[in-house]
């Protein structure tokens, strides 16, 4: 995939980023660009490997595979995502040619990101497994090699990812991002100043597979539908692009209203998530949208100044199961 040098300090500490998709979610994948940000919240992983004895000793090896999943989650999120989340294990499991038949591994999963649909949680599971089993294997891996192997795991979750999630689980920061025939195209953004974030989550979680799913099943049934609001969004993230450049918070505020529009008219976003998003323009939000997968998962709302920040906050916690703010620079 694309490099770059990592906008983030990851590598040395086994850990994958949470992320919010700022514009472009569901468009991206249909190979147009979208804009992601890592939040600092991370998921950590530690990999226990079993020494295989050889032959001439006696038991028999240890083997088989044990994960211990302790990152904080909403409700109903663990148990939803389990069947997934094993699937994913394997994948990255297999990629790193590691057979549990063999060799035993326990694999403990950490972290202060909050596992919730839309904030990236299984593109930063796969990916701080991945740096985890690269250490406990001695490999000294590059970014992109680290980044392709969270990409398989994503395959786990999401059936085929759009590689959005991964990439900035993977580098951090602030990222433009389009998937191509081949491998993705992606770039780090520097903002010329501090972006004040609130987002929250609705405590539903949805299913990125059946999510998508439907909004395939709808292009295919009517093109031109569709054709639609990909032109609408096309215009959005060429605007949105140079408003982020410029440090321009309040149009990217205007635009993301506009995103969230172009989500509801795909049918992604839901009663909860638009609850939300209203409610955190009434605060002082400049603007406000869903994130990721939407019938469910997060929203988040961009706001000017402190102050600001801290009112939305307050009328989120009032109605939000979860709810945080952060910064992107």
């Amino acid at each position: 995939m694309g490099s770059t040098k990592p906008a983030m300090d990851s590598k040395s500490k086994n850990i994958g980023y949470g992320k919010l998709i700022l514009f472009g979610e569901h468009f991206v994948v249909y190979k147009v660009p979208a804009l992601v940000a890592a939040v600092k919240a991370s998921t950590s992983c530690k990999v226990e490997l079993s020494t295989k004895n050889s032959e001439s000793e006696d038991g028999p090896w240890s083997t088989g595979l044990i994960v211990e999943d302790n990152r904080p989650a909403v409700p109903g999120y663990k148990r939803k995502k389990r069947d997934e989340m094993l699937e994913a294990t394997n994948l990255v499991l297999k990629h790193f040619k590691v057979d549990t038949k063999q060799q035993g591994v326990k694999i403990t999963l950490g972290g202060d990101l909050c596992a919730v649909s839309g904030i990236g949680a299984s593109a930063s599971n796969a990916v701080s497994l991945s740096r985890a089993l690269a250490d406990a294997l001695g490999l000294k891996l590059t970014e992109e090699e680290i980044n392709r192997a969270g990409y398989e795991g994503e395959k786990g979750y999401h059936g085929t990812p759009s590689g959005i999630d991964n990439t900035a689980a993977t580098y951090g920061g602030v990222l433009s991002f389009c998937r191509t025939d081949k491998d993705p195209i992606f770039q780090v953004k520097k903002l010329p100043s501090p972006c004040r974030i609130v987002y929250a989550s609705t405590g539903i979680t949805s299913s990125t597979t059946k999510v998508v799913g439907d909004v395939k099943n709808k292009k295919d049934q009517d093109p031109a539908w569709f054709d639609k609001l990909m032109t609408g969004y096309k215009k959005v993230y060429a605007q949105a692009e140079k408003a982020l450049e410029a440090g321009d918070w309040k149009k990217v505020g205007e635009l993301a209203n506009e995103n969230h529009k172009l989500l509801q008219d795909l049918t992604v976003s839901c009663k909860e998530l638009d609850t939300l998003v209203d409610a955190a323009r009434k605060a002082g939000a400049v603007g406000a949208k869903m994130a990721g997968t939407g019938r469910g998962g997060l929203m988040w709302a961009i706001c000017l100044d402190s102050k600001a920040q801290d009112a939305v906050y307050d009328a989120l916690s009032k109605i939000a199961p979860q709810v945080w703010k952060t910064e992107f620079a």
